[in-house]
């Protein structure tokens, strides 16, 4: 009798009201949030919290307010963002194995496809980075080391510099050509030249494409991906540019399959082609041509953005504090001189350099937010419940930036990595890499490159901003956190 009389006095508005509100009941039942879980801020209906800022700072302004372990909601989905060395330690360290897995977040899975290393899971994921370690190893000093690669491509790059002529110019692509290079020989067997306009195209739509995927659009892509598809925005320009990424990628494949010889691998990918017949019985396994395009830009990503940008941060604070600039050339000439090419067997004893690069690292804070975890059993975290599947975000910048661990954590202090004799001081929330069986695999890569192309330039060159054009130390915010565009003055020394 009820459901008749309610049936006989709604008009059709009525009903879309009623159903309206159906809905809402049903989303807030479905998505209430126990009081096991993180807290945070309220969510709206249907859409979360997609107007809560996705970039570092406005997480960081929420983490303060919530706590260092804290939740957001985008669409039904809940993300759990982590802050503090403390915190970052318990999930990432004391639990290491609760967070291995990658989730799908949809605007980098139309390229990555869960394929890889950087998106694959279980199995796959073990097989790839075992392989990787492996490999990487063996092109890096099997035949011709790591450090030598590194070495030919300062000469290289301080060449570039040097034609220059102490007039002012914009280093990002020298500096993103040459580091790119070290990868690039590891993976295709060779280097590309700063001229090539292949290369500086790849490197062009792979910036756009970081920089793009820290937009606010880029978010609201991974809330409502079916919905977002079919829409005009930045997020569009990350697909299209990550498609032509793909068939530059494609076309270096198979011009080693065409080559193949597999008793003669030159190179990393002519490796993955013998793995691919190999475990041809073991598909699960993962090893085929598609994982072998993403694997093979998950390499060149990891190893050209990471350190190039450091390196573009380097010369910034190098403008900024030209005392600091002065004091790691007065190390560079007492160490290596000017009649010599610096080596990896110079660190142990200029700590001082070692140390600026260290800060550059952490004042930088490249990726300040990390690349996505997700939970891979129910896990208990800073007192809270978070289910299987759970997405976590850890919130790097506040490791870097811990008031707990840095004695001036805002400002730029080659001192943090020194003790008092003047030796390199071991920090523990010194994590730029992050941590755990996630951690970034070109680490000791990295290292090499920031150690090597940074003194080599100033070995040769002081540099200076140019008149009037000090650059920001505010970063650009993509999925990395970069300078603004910038000129600067080389002098040779």
């Amino acid at each position: 009798m009820i459901f008749q009389a309610l049936f006989e006095c709604l008009d059709p508005s009525g009903w879309l009201l009623l159903g309206f509100a159906a809905l809402m009941l049903t989303d807030v039942l479905r998505n209430w949030r126990p009081s096991t879980f993180p807290p945070g801020p309220l969510a709206l209906p249907f859409l979360g919290n997609v107007f809560t800022g996705m970039d570092y700072k406005s997480v960081e302004n929420f983490t303060k307010e919530y706590g260092p372990v804290c939740s957001l909601r985008q669409g039904s989905e809940r993300i759990v963002f982590i802050s503090t060395y403390r915190m970052f330690k318990e999930a990432l360290i004391n639990q290491l194995d609760s967070f291995v897995d990658r989730p799908v977040v949809p605007l980098f899975d139309e390229m990555f496809k869960g394929l890889g290393i950087g998106a694959s899971n279980g199995y796959p994921w073990k097989k790839h980075r075992r392989f990787i370690n492996t490999h990487l190893r063996y092109f890096g000093e099997g035949q011709q080391s790591l450090e030598n690669y590194i070495k030919v491509e300062c000469g290289f790059l301080c060449e570039a510099f040097k034609e220059e002529q102490g007039k002012p110019f914009n280093p990002q692509y020298r500096i993103t050509n040459a580091v790119g290079n070290i990868i690039s020989s590891v993976e295709f067997g060779h280097r590309f030249e700063y001229s090539d306009v292949n290369f500086r195209r790849f490197i062009e739509l792979d910036n756009e494409a970081i920089l793009n995927s820290g937009s606010p659009f880029a978010q609201l892509y991974n809330t409502f991906p079916s919905l977002f598809k079919y829409l005009p925005g930045p997020h569009q320009k990350v697909l299209a540019n990550y498609r032509e990424i793909e068939n530059f990628l494609r076309a270096e494949v198979q011009k080693h399959q065409e080559q193949w010889n597999p008793d003669l691998p030159r190179d990393f990918i002519d490796v993955y082609l013998a793995e691919i017949d190999k475990l041809k019985e073991d598909p699960e396994a993962g090893f085929n041509i598609e994982s072998l395009v993403v694997t093979t830009l998950d390499l060149l990503e990891a190893g050209t953005e990471t350190s190039s940008t450091t390196l573009r941060w380097a010369l910034v604070y190098m403008m900024h504090y030209p005392d600091i600039q002065k004091k790691v050339q007065t190390e560079i000439d007492n160490v290596i001189g000017q009649s010599r090419q610096p080596a990896l067997s110079d660190r142990p004893d200029m700590p001082y350099t070692e140390a600026v690069i260290y800060e550059t690292q952490r004042m930088g804070n490249i990726v300040p937010l990390g690349f996505p975890r997700m939970a891979s059993k129910e896990v208990t975290l800073g007192g809270y419940t978070l289910p299987k599947g759970t997405m976590m975000v850890t919130n790097l910048t506040s490791v870097l930036f811990d008031q707990n661990e840095w004695e001036t954590p805002n400002t730029f202090n080659p001192q943090h990595f020194l003790d008092s004799e003047g030796r390199i001081r071991r920090r523990d929330a010194f994590l730029p890499f992050s941590a755990g069986k996630r951690a970034c695999l070109g680490e000791h890569l990295a290292r090499m490159e920031l150690f090597l192309f940074f003194t080599a330039l100033l070995q040769r060159f002081t540099f200076a901003a140019v008149p009037g054009e000090m650059p920001s130390l505010e970063g650009v915010q993509g999925f990395t956190n970069s300078p603004e565009q910038f000129r600067i003055i080389a002098t040779p020394r």
